[in-house]
């Protein structure tokens, strides 16, 4: 009963599997953490000013987090509720954060409790050198 929707997503030369992961640790939290029957969550992405740069959101009508804990949510091991009431080991949003900053990036959360979270984070564009190597 999950819903996901997307606005046009770019081509980006990346690290495809790390950015994989990325979007895959985002949307399971997005399922993990609703409360309601049907989960929804909406990828978007904008190019900004800079034009090295694309910001992302993965949008969800989950639990929300307080705002106390907006920036600790993403060390590792940090869990803000019990493994018997969301089970998981606490590393997947730190996993996030170390892959956004190898692409030259920034993660971070805007919350509402009840209402769900928006989670952004920004790609920097990289190039191939000539062995396929992605260099920032």
């Amino acid at each position: 009963n999950v819903q996901i929707t997307r606005d046009p997503m770019p081509e980006l030369i990346c690290d495809e599997a790390q950015v994989i992961r990325l979007f895959q640790n985002l949307i399971s939290n997005a399922i993990k953490f609703c409360d309601k029957k049907s989960p929804e969550i909406h990828l978007a992405a904008q190019k900004q000013d800079r034009q090295d740069e694309w910001k992302f959101l993965v949008k969800d009508n989950g639990i929300g987090i307080e705002s106390e804990h907006k920036d600790n949510i993403f060390k590792i091991f940090h869990r803000l509720h019990s493994r018997d009431k969301f089970p998981g080991t606490g590393i997947g949003l730190a996993i996030c954060q170390k892959i956004v900053e190898r692409h030259g990036g920034k993660i971070w959360v805007e919350s509402t409790v009840g209402e769900g979270s928006s989670f952004y984070f920004t790609i920097h564009r990289m190039d191939m050198d000539t062995d396929g190597e992605a260099n920032e």
